[in-house]
Parts: structure tokens; sequence; C-alpha cells
């Protein structure tokens, strides 16, 4: 059977149970039309690059799926019709992903807090960091002024 990557986004308004319901429901339209899920990931809450009907930002969830493309066409047509789902968009794969998605590694990557290898920031070899004082701005006034005496 094909292997397909399915996303999509949810309103801002709901909460996260109400999206793993939604979740659950196109999960039982895949598994009735003879496909399964072998992975499901909750992105969370993510702010949105532009508006889209009126939200700033969306829940994102990723279904790895392994069923026949008739399903899927099933489930993108119960998302048109719910208006609790913005977005999706599905791609077929040669394999899927084992592990966490990209998305699941970046948290993990932002979770690191301070990571120590930058060294000294202070003195940036001769760029930035203290140059001294500064003359004071000669205006054109100050110029035709001393021109004049």
């Amino acid at each position: 059977m094909p292997l397909y990557e399915h996303v999509y986004l949810a309103r801002q308004d709901l909460s996260v149970q109400q999206v793993e319901e939604l979740t659950a429901k196109l999960s039982a339209v895949i598994t009735d039309n003879g496909g399964k899920i072998t992975k499901t990931e909750y992105w969370g809450l993510k702010s949105l690059s532009y508006r889209i009907s009126k939200n700033r930002k969306a829940h994102l969830t990723l279904l790895n799926v392994e069923s026949p493309s008739a399903a899927l066409t099933e489930v993108e047509r119960q998302e048109r019709l719910s208006e609790d789902c913005l977005r999706y968009l599905t791609i077929r794969v040669e394999e899927l992903e084992e592990g966490p998605s990209a998305m699941m590694r970046k948290s993990d990557r932002d979770d690191r807090g301070d990571r120590g290898d930058r060294g000294d920031r202070g003195d940036r070899g001769g760029r930035g960091g203290d140059r001294g004082e500064r003359r004071p701005r000669r205006d054109d006034d100050s110029q035709d002024a001393s021109v004049e005496d």
C-alpha cells in the first residue's frame, strides 16, 4: 500500500482535546477504508505566517498513513466539510520516517538553553565594543561661523 504524510491545521480556539477528537475521527475514516495509521504527532499551537480565516495561530497535527488513496480522498473530503480544519496537506512518500519528525526534533533543540560554545562575546576582534569617546559633530552652521571669524 502507498505511504503518506498528512498534516492538517485546526482552528486556534479549539482545545487540545477537541483536536485529538478530530484526529481520532480522521484516523477512524482511514482504518474503516482499509488503511492504518503508523504514527500520530501533535505539534502544538503554532503561529502562522499569515492569517487563515481570521486565525493567527493553529493546532498542527501529523499523521503517517499507510492506506489506499481512496481512504485519503475521503479524509480530505471530511476536512473540507469541517469548519475546524483550516488547511491540510497530503504527500506521498517512499518510506515513512522512523522516530520523531523534524518538528519534534526542532522543539528538542530549542530546549537546550545556553550553548556555552560561543566563548567570550565581549571581545569581537576590533568590531563593535568600546570605541572610545567621539568628537562632537560639526554642523554646517558651525563651519560657517568659523569661516566668518
